[in-house]
């Protein structure tokens, strides 16, 4: 019935956005069993990754069914910035997780140049997804999320809800503040 025990999806979900919610769909349709990769798992927040994987589990999760979400399993991957120690960790996370028999796969789509990781794993088939090449990025929605916006269009229900509540608490205001110091002084 399914071409894959487990694909894999690597990406960073800050935050999960329609175009990730549609990969998520179209990896359950083809493999038993989803593996999102969460990137920048470490637990300091920043502009650029302000929300926990624990927090991005949950976000995530929040769009799908009951059914679905047991097959979506994840990984916490940290920043390390040498592609040998970065893949090495993948695999082993990815192995933890999986019978050694698995047929595993790698879903993704190849956006720009900072998409050349994909090409990191050749022993795992390459799901390529071309309609997502003139699909959204989450740098400007985060963008406009610092400056009070939420994009509706952009994001599942769930995502939707987990931002408007996270909008209420105080670490949201912290990132806030160090968004728009850092706009301003980028102005200068």
């Amino acid at each position: 019935m399914y071409t894959f025990d487990y694909l894999v999806f690597i990406g960073r979900f800050q935050p999960f956005h329609l175009a990730h919610m549609q990969t998520v769909e179209i990896a359950l349709q083809q493999s038993q069993n989803i593996i999102l990769a969460l990137g920048s798992a470490q637990l300091e927040r920043n502009i650029k990754n302000p929300f926990l994987a624990v927090e991005r589990e949950e976000m995530i999760l929040s769009n799908f069914s009951e059914n679905e979400q047991k097959r979506i399993h994840f990984v916490h991957v940290v920043d390390v910035y040498n592609d040998q120690k970065w893949v090495n960790q993948v695999k082993m996370l990815v192995k933890q997780i999986t019978p050694s028999h698995a047929k595993i796969g790698l879903i993704g789509h190849f956006k720009d140049e900072s998409s050349y990781y994909l090409k990191l794993f050749p022993e795992w088939t390459m799901v390529e997804l071309d309609s997502l090449k003139e699909s959204m990025s989450a740098t400007p929605v985060r963008e406009a999320y610092y400056r009070g916006e939420i994009q509706k269009q952009a994001f599942p229900q769930g995502t939707l809800h987990f931002l408007q509540e996270f909008q209420k608490t105080p670490i949201y205001q912290q990132l806030q503040n160090k968004y728009r110091n850092e706009d301003s002084s980028n102005l200068e």
